[in-house]
């Protein structure tokens, strides 16, 4: 299968569904968090596959690796912040489980992507 949009990119759509997942999961919040931290959440989620999409629609290689990392940043901020979520009792055990296992695999698909990107352009890394 070829590539010829972000869209077909397995690692865009799992991004997409982390943000359905992490939506979901901060309408439970409480009042004072929609400004603060809920926010914060949606926000480095979106960003995730946003980054992806921006970095493949530049058509440069060298630059899709450079959103890529951008986006392994965002990956990092939203784990922080879905564990601190857990942490003020905002949302249980279960669902840190499973939204880490979520983002576990998103990293783990970046990097692979990332990898295979670095080694297209001849790179070291």
């Amino acid at each position: 299968m070829s590539i010829n949009s972000y869209r077909d990119l397995k690692v865009w759509q799992f991004s997409m569904d982390l943000v359905e997942q992490i939506y979901c999961i901060t309408e439970n919040f409480p009042k004072h968090e929609v400004y603060q931290l809920s926010s914060q959440m949606q926000r480095a989620a979106v960003s995730i596959p946003s980054n992806i999409a921006e970095g493949h629609a530049r058509e440069s290689t060298k630059e899709f690796v450079r959103y890529l990392s951008i986006t392994l940043g965002s990956l990092a901020e939203l784990e922080t912040q879905v564990m601190l979520a857990q942490r003020r009792a905002y949302i249980d055990k279960e669902k840190l489980i499973f939204t880490l296992s979520q983002t576990d695999e998103i990293g783990r698909m970046l990097r692979g992507l990332q990898k295979s990107l670095k080694t297209k352009l001849g790179t070291r890394y």
